[in-house]
């Protein structure tokens, strides 16, 4: 034996117990912070059953969204706003927003209630500020088919 390594031996396991430790620590992160990303107002989104949008389209870059609510106020998914803003200030954010990303999605989210002439308002909003397509969020529809099946 070389001196001075009596009695010892090489430990040849690797010590997981820290890593697992940093591992609860960021799921304990992530479990807070996640619910506290999610941004816009609460709407009531219509009930139709459209063709779901490929969320790959989706995955590069965050899409523009412009809510509507039941009272025809328009919010836009700048920054961390839950206050309305104006037609004016609206256009202007999302003329800025897609002079940066051209090609990022954007969308309508429009409360059910909403009046016909506040979503197009809003659409035209979009156009005005260059969007050359715009979606429109729904949730699915529920199918009640007779005899259960």
């Amino acid at each position: 034996m070389p001196p001075g390594r009596r009695g010892r031996r090489l430990m040849g396991e690797i010590n997981v117990v820290p890593y697992i430790d940093v591992m609860l620590v960021l799921l304990i992160i992530f479990m807070v912070t996640a619910p506290l990303l999610t941004q816009g107002i609460e709407v009531e989104l219509p009930k139709v059953g459209a063709q779901p949008l490929d969320p790959a389209d989706y995955l590069d870059e965050e899409a523009l969204v412009l809510s509507v609510d039941a009272a025809g106020n328009l919010y836009l998914n700048f920054g961390e706003r839950t206050a309305p803003v104006s037609v004016e200030d609206a256009t202007e954010q999302a003329r800025a927003l897609l002079s940066r990303g051209p090609d990022r999605p954007v969308l309508v989210r429009a409360d059910a209630r909403a009046s016909y002439g506040d979503v197009a308002l809003a659409m035209r909003v979009l156009q005005d500020a260059g969007a050359g397509q715009i979606g429109m969020v729904t949730d699915p529809e529920e199918l009640n088919i007779p005899g259960g099946r």
